[in-house]
């Protein structure tokens, strides 16, 4: 193993690696594999096998016991004798060779195979068997990890357990394992990864109806098409009866595996949200059915699917599309969230509850994944969010303690601070502190006090136990459930402008908030333009009617009509919204124009899909109040006679 023939000379892979004559080209002999034509330089090589080699321990210094002992050098393979390929090179006899020492605990379970080839070794660290400085739980032979670092070489050579690199290596170096400084063996295969350029190109429809095969594939009808979700299945356009232009196709057992029935893995739901993030602002419908019936499985896993019946508010026709589902779905989950076991405190300023349960369930972070997803996908804002809880998670403001108001009102813990911050006198101070013993010595603190100044520090300290050092887990798993679609790594760029959404989110919605969002389009032609143009200032009048509460609808009823929300989503509304004009249509021209969303009533009428809102065309702002105010006992009527 190992070694370069040319003619009569022989040459081991140590003795061309730790040559002292021409190293550069010898390392290139060796690593290139080639043979070549040797100098009289390179002849020496040869010598390293004749001479002998003493005990690396006889060159210690006379206080030391000298080892004597010699063997023939046959090119670092002796047995029982340990070669350490540094420079200059070093060997061992069996009785000073370096040995690993077993620094585990007494219970520790000692591995019965190797983690390398997986044959049984036995438990006792000797010149044939080692282990791993790191996790001391990958035991291996000696010849599996030298055949390992001959083919993984200096860049791949680690633990296969713990995956270490840079201790292994060190600790493998000092036990005689040499390790080659060139590429692994399976970099230097030619074409090694050339069947991951390999496309699936099959079609498996019940019936393929091109007649040169299942195989073929020409752009046209009989391009096959993969599957979008996993890659795995192909159909010709013309056998699945698809369009000339369609490129998205989901084989069945995709279709099967979103219709529902809750059968989906936390992995799939965040990969394939992901995924589908980018088919946001086209196809609403695809991502209700992609989004929202994934999103019922992490609620059948916080036990909080099952919503209260009058949660569930049916809402009107117009509203059934996937855009306004969606929003409404991901409003009530909010609320569940909000009223998780994970969070304790008065509404609108939660903070983290320590729960034994959640932590076994692992809570913590699907809570953290659902309001991350719920921000991405256009659910409402957070916004109930302590101030506390903002700086635990993110540090904002920056290097700011934390103080008694923010801890948890009307909790055991706040109050026995609370308690210690009232004392007056020294007396006082110890009389508290000697009754709440148990809380200072969990926390650290139970430490005698000389004067009433050290009062606030030991305030101090209580408070970043209970919401930070107690808290840890808790805000660990919390955090790793926001990056979810990156979520928490923009809130650490941009904390100032996220503080609005995670802690106080609800601000009152005015005329003027609402007017901006939306986007005249007038018409082209000049006289109907004109008539429009004063529909502009009954939609702002009528908006600061229902501010100041002269109508009988809100500024969030006509919020809710238009886009099916009832916040604004904290990355706002998408597509923005738009308002057009709808004018009196007669029934000749509906007929032969075949006008479909027009009528002769001028309610206002909305598209939830797109954020598009009709406003009717009236001559007096009476009119146009009267028009607007009745849609909503329209959809109230229609609201009692849907089944």
């Amino acid at each position: 193993r190992g070694f370069w023939v040319r003619m009569s000379l022989s040459l081991h892979f140590p003795s061309c690696s730790n040559a002292t004559s021409q190293p550069q080209k010898t390392h290139e002999l060796a690593r290139n594999g080639s043979a070549t034509h040797l100098s009289t330089n390179q002849l020496n090589l040869a010598c390293l096998c004749k001479k002998k080699i003493s005990c690396w321990r006889s060159q210690m210094t006379a206080a030391l016991k000298v080892c004597l002992r010699q063997q023939l050098c046959r090119c670092f393979g002796l047995k029982s004798w340990q070669n350490t390929l540094t420079s200059p090179p070093q060997s061992y006899c069996q009785d000073h060779s370096p040995t690993q020492s077993l620094c585990v605990d007494s219970d520790f379970s000692l591995p019965q195979s190797c983690s390398i080839c997986l044959d049984s070794i036995e438990p006792v660290l000797s010149y044939s068997v080692l282990k791993c400085p790191s996790c001391h739980g990958s035991w291996f032979h000696r010849d599996c990890v030298q055949h390992q670092a001959h083919s993984a070489g200096l860049f791949f050579f680690r633990c296969t357990l713990c995956n270490n690199k840079e201790n292994f290596q060190q600790e493998m170096v000092r036990m005689g394992i040499y390790i080659p400084e060139r590429d692994a063996s399976w970099e230097l295969e030619a074409n090694a990864y050339s069947e991951l350029l390999e496309v699936y190109n099959h079609c498996d429809s019940v019936i393929c109806l091109c007649n040169e095969g299942r195989t073929y594939s020409k752009k046209g009808w009989f391009e096959v098409i993969r599957c979008c979700l996993c890659g795995s299945r192909g159909t010709h356009r013309k056998c699945s009866d698809l369009k000339l232009n369609t490129t998205d196709w989901a084989c069945i057992d995709c279709i099967n595996a979103t219709d529902g029935k809750g059968q989906f893995s936390v992995i799939y739901v965040c990969l394939h949200l992901h995924v589908v993030s980018s088919a946001l602002v086209n196809d609403r419908t695809f991502l209700l059915q992609q989004c929202v019936l994934p999103f019922l499985f992490f609620i059948r896993q916080l036990s909080v699917s099952r919503f209260k019946d009058e949660q569930h508010l049916t809402l009107p026709s117009a509203h059934r599309t996937g855009d306004a589902t969606r929003k409404y779905f991901l409003d009530l989950l909010m609320q569940q969230i909000q009223n998780s076991v994970v969070f304790e405190g008065p509404s609108g300023s939660k903070n983290l509850a320590l729960d034994s349960q959640a932590l076994r369930e692992d809570l913590y972070f699907d809570i953290g994944s659902l309001l991350a997803l719920c921000l991405v996908h256009g659910g409402p804002p957070i916004g109930f969010f302590s101030h506390g809880l903002y700086q635990c998670l993110f540090n904002y403001p920056a290097n700011c303690p934390l103080s008694l108001n923010h801890m948890t009102p009307e909790t055991h813990f706040t109050q026995l601070v609370h308690r210690i911050a009232a004392a007056e006198s020294l007396d006082e101070l110890k009389e508290v502190m000697k009754a709440s013993w148990e809380f200072l010595e969990l926390a650290g603190c139970n430490r005698p006090v000389t004067s009433l100044d050290e009062r606030e520090t030991l305030v101090e300290d209580l408070v970043s136990f209970t919401m930070i050092t107690r808290m840890q887990l808790p805000l660990q798993r919390l955090r790793e459930g926001l990056h979810t679609l990156g979520v928490f790594d923009q809130v650490q760029l941009f904390p100032s402008i996220f503080f609005g959404v995670f802690c106080d989110a609800r601000e009152v919605m005015t005329a003027e908030t609402l007017d901006r969002l939306f986007t005249m389009n007038f018409s082209e032609q000049q006289e109907t333009r004109n008539l429009e143009t004063p529909i502009v200032s009954f939609w702002r009048h009528f908006l600061l009617e229902c501010e100041v509460g002269r109508s009988s609808i809100s500024l969030h009823d006509v919020l809710h009509f238009v886009t099916g929300a009832d916040e604004l989503p904290a990355v706002g509304l998408c597509p923005p919204p738009s308002i057009s004009f709808l004018h009196h249509v007669r029934l000749e021209e509906q007929m032969e124009n075949a006008v479909e969303w027009w009528d002769d009533g001028l309610f206002p009428q909305c598209k939830p899909a797109t954020n598009h809102l009709l406003l009717p065309v009236t001559s007096t702002y009476k009119a146009f109040k009267s028009s607007m105010e009745q849609f909503k006992a329209a959809q109230y009527q229609e609201n009692m006679t849907l089944p």
